[in-house]
């Protein structure tokens, strides 16, 4: 089996090396990639990069996840997060292959309390949140063999998110503010790695099982809960992270003026997955002490 890795170097991507590699050929082109492109931005060179590699397989782990930026350059994010898909989806269905793709819980508004299911209604808050809806939408058109997880919340001891800047942020102030009515559940990108190649296994058996699902870790805490988490364990597993920081401040949203508007609701109910791949997901800090370790 070949397969076709897009984002190899982001968060998601970089343990999609790891966890695909054991499936088949692997071929993973950087975004300055001399033979193949590797770039979402360009689209004739995506579409030309499909027809010579010839894949059984496409995971997309690229996008465009700046999501306040995305509010000031919704052209390109539309490009990124909409158009790149569905030209992958078209290709992928010339070829009779799959496609995996990642979606994010911003395509809803965040309303309630309730974890959303795959059959809610989806209505984004933002410029982000609409261009993975409408990619999602592209791919669903247009090729059947897809499997498109929809995610939240993504750590890694790899890139940049909420963990490591508070890790940061912890060794150079002394006190915190961080948002406490926003709920989800921190996943880990090893986590997400590993539900997609088992996945991908499955489906290549099963492609009745084909679809949208929606994959996060259990439970459920705050920007604010998972700040303390990652800090406690930081001042319990590694001595030389110096935190200095002495208070974390609870705060709403509203305390903090951001160009995209952020769904308060981020809960993802991961029933669907569970059932029709029989797996059991670990609560939200399972991986974080890991992820703490790798980066320190």
């Amino acid at each position: 089996m070949k397969i076709l890795l897009f984002g190899k170097n982001g968060q998601v991507g970089w343990e999609l090396q790891r966890s695909l590699a054991p499936l088949g050929e692997l071929v993973a082109p950087g975004r300055d990639d001399p033979d193949l492109c590797g770039d979402l931005s360009d689209l004739e060179g995506l579409a030309r990069t499909v027809q010579t590699v010839r894949p059984d397989v496409i995971v997309n782990a690229a996008a465009h996840t700046a999501v306040d930026r995305a509010e000031s350059e919704p052209e390109l994010a539309h490009t990124l997060n909409a158009l790149a898909p569905g030209v992958l989806a078209q290709e992928a269905a010339k070829l009779g292959a799959w496609l995996v793709h990642y979606s994010t819980d911003y395509v809803f508004d965040g309303s309630g309390s309730r974890p959303w299911t795959e059959t809610d209604a989806p209505a984004p808050l933002s410029v982000y949140g609409r261009t993975k809806l409408e990619g999602e939408r592209l791919i669903q058109a247009a090729c059947p063999q897809h499997l498109i997880f929809r995610t939240s919340w993504v750590y890694a001891a790899r890139g940049g998110n909420f963990a490591k800047t508070m890790l940061r942020l912890a060794q150079e102030r002394e006190r915190l503010t961080v948002i406490n009515d926003q709920f989800g559940a921190p996943t880990g990108a090893e986590l997400i790695a590993d539900v997609t190649a088992h996945a991908i296994r499955q489906c290549l058996r099963q492609p009745t099982d084909a679809g949208l699902y929606h994959l996060a870790a259990r439970g459920e805490t705050t920007w604010h809960g998972y700040a303390n988490e990652v800090l406690a364990l930081a001042r319990l597993i590694d001595s030389a992270i110096k935190i200095k920081v002495t208070e974390v401040v609870p705060v709403a949203t509203s305390a903090f003026l951001t160009a995209a508007r952020r769904p308060l609701n981020s809960r993802l109910d991961t029933q669907k997955l569970q059932t029709v791949f029989e797996l059991t997901l670990p609560n939200w800090d399972h991986g974080i002490e890991r992820m703490i370790r790798e980066a320190s």
